[in-house]
């Protein structure tokens, strides 16, 4: 049986090129693909390369960072062949776009349609330097309270194991809330929550590097925690990779 796994970035827009190699070492067929260029702004996800993985693999996994992780989440809702999703510092909602002039689009489409999205409010600013934005998407929550019902991953829909790993220190979103939130919709559906409260946004697995790229902000956490958190979950990720759990 042979596993095919869709490596999907963060809001960097920096392919995880490291992690890729390493799954690969560990023979599994792994694509890693740029999935956006400047915008994530009513990106297809039909235009995600699950039909190449499928051709050639038995199982197929979806594995995402951040907005990757809610890119990841949706994939599992949409798309039956997916056996396993592996959601980094994940999110529970669909999050807008802001582009020229406070403009907000949906970030994803589905056979032509805009999916919901939570707006962000613009009136909110950060009060720290480098910028922590965990408060933002709360205060954009409470806002649009409408819209962030509409706007929720249905995680439900998704019949595969789904793994959910966040860091109660991320400055990012509040991504162990999140995942929380996972849960309850998931019911009894196989469903694993890992988190460590020291860790920030971005878990670093064994053999990898502590990424760089992406805008200036507060992540939380520090290398040796999020390494830490890393060495202690990767044998539930083996698991759910090999499909063993």
């Amino acid at each position: 049986m042979t596993t095919g796994i869709l490596l999907l970035h963060g809001s960097s827009g920096a392919p995880d090129l490291g992690r890729a190699r390493m799954l690969t070492a560990a023979g599994y067929d792994v694509l890693a693909p740029k999935w956006f260029e400047d915008r994530i702004s009513e990106i297809p996800l039909e235009s995600f390369p699950l039909d190449e993985l499928a051709e050639r693999n038995d199982r197929l996994v979806v594995m995402g960072l951040s907005r990757g992780a809610e890119a990841a989440l949706l994939l599992g809702t949409r798309d039956d062949r997916i056996d396993a999703v592996i959601a980094c510092a994940p999110t529970a909602y669909m999050w807008g776009w802001i582009g020229e002039g406070g403009v907000q689009t949906s970030p994803w489409t589905w056979q032509g349609e805009p999916l919901p999205f939570v707006p962000f409010d613009l009136d909110w600013r950060p009060t720290d330097n480098p910028p922590s934005y965990v408060e933002h998407y709360r205060q954009s929550l409470r806002r649009y309270a409408e819209q962030a019902a509409a706007a929720e991953i249905p995680a439900e829909r998704f019949k595969g194991d789904l793994l959910l790993l966040a860091g109660g220190d991320d400055r990012v979103w509040p991504s162990v809330e999140f995942a929380e939130q996972l849960v309850r919709r998931r019911g009894t559906l196989p469903t694993q929550v890992l988190s460590s409260a020291e860790a920030g946004h971005r878990i670093v697995f064994p053999g990898e590097e502590p990424k760089s790229a992406g805008q200036r902000m507060a992540r939380g956490g520090s290398e040796q925690a999020d390494r830490a958190f890393g060495g202690q979950v990767w044998a539930d990720v083996e698991l759910v990779l090999a499909g063993t759990r």
